[in-house]
């Protein structure tokens, strides 16, 4: 395990540790937090403050496990964000518009349809295919971030790609 909490002769150097981990995850935190809340500066924020989390309050990480922690945290305060009453829901483009690709005109457009139908989901059904499609996650993981069963991660994933395949082919509005 690594803790931030560890004494300083023990060779555990916080800041190196903060520097690795935003070196090599802040552009995944920021990905899905963009992708949950579809505002680039309250994706900003989020991201910030994942890493101040991280920072000041120097929880224990395991090895290997810092990844799903970062991101758990991520979609934690998204849905804090979310729920806010003050929130409004507009959605202003698709929530990779400044995310480049370098695909095919078609290939393109069609990712940016279903990017865009991906974001019409309901947050349970959006995070689930955001973990599993979007950051490799098995379901097994998923559960253990969300804190849900293995059971309901599969239902919610068979259950969002049904209703996108729905909402793709235009039988189904959102």
């Amino acid at each position: 395990m690594i803790s931030a909490r560890e004494a300083p002769d023990q060779g555990f150097d916080r800041r190196a540790q903060f520097e690795r981990l935003y070196e090599r995850y802040a552009t995944d935190v920021l990905r899905v937090s963009y992708f949950y809340l579809s505002d680039r500066q309250q994706a900003e924020d989020v991201c910030q403050d994942v890493f101040i989390r991280l920072l000041t309050k120097g929880p224990e990480i395991q090895a290997g496990h810092e990844k799903a922690w970062l991101l758990k945290v991520a979609l934690n305060r998204c849905r804090d964000l979310w729920r806010a009453a003050w929130v409004k829901r507009v959605v202003l483009g698709s929530p990779f518009e400044s995310i480049p690709a370098n695909d095919d005109i078609d290939e393109h457009t069609e990712k940016s349809e279903l990017m865009e139908t991906v974001h019409m989901l309901s947050p349970a059904f959006k995070e689930v295919v955001l973990l599993h499609y979007y950051q490799g996650y098995g379901i097994v993981e998923i559960a253990a971030m969300l804190g849900v069963p293995e059971g309901t991660i599969s239902s919610r994933l068979s259950r969002a790609r049904k209703k996108l395949e729905a909402m793709l082919k235009g039988d189904e509005a959102p």
